[in-house]
């Protein structure tokens, strides 16, 4: 359950666990969904000091091109075979198909102190 009353960084967590198997979201849809669309590199942020320690599903993570952030050889290897044993297919250059595979929740946590 997300809150208002939840840090972003609780939130982000939040998130990040209840993207199902099989599906992706991107650092922005999360940060958005967060409430804050401008927090991209927060949400890096978090699932780098966080992954491990809260045990997220950190593959599912992807950036809005469909593609892994991590580079070569510092982990990129490690998502893509992650996300490979969920069912996420790569098409050229390693882009993930969004429309099949982009997690779409069903609701959005505004931005405190904001009307709508």
């Amino acid at each position: 359950m997300i809150s208002e009353s939840m840090t972003f960084s609780e939130r982000v967590k939040a998130i990040i666990r209840g993207i199902p198997k099989g599906k992706v979201a991107s650092y922005g849809q999360i940060a958005a969904y967060a409430g804050n669309p401008l927090g991209a590199k927060q949400v890096a942020y978090v699932l780098h000091a966080s992954s491990k320690k809260d045990k997220l599903p950190w593959q599912r993570v992807i950036n809005s091109k469909g593609k892994i952030s991590l580079p070569m050889g510092s982990g990129y290897e490690t998502q893509r075979r992650l996300l490979r044993r969920e069912g996420i297919c790569f098409g050229n250059d390693d882009i993930i198909d969004l429309e099949q595979f982009q997690w779409k929740p069903l609701k959005v946590v505004k931005p405190r102190g904001k009307k709508p």
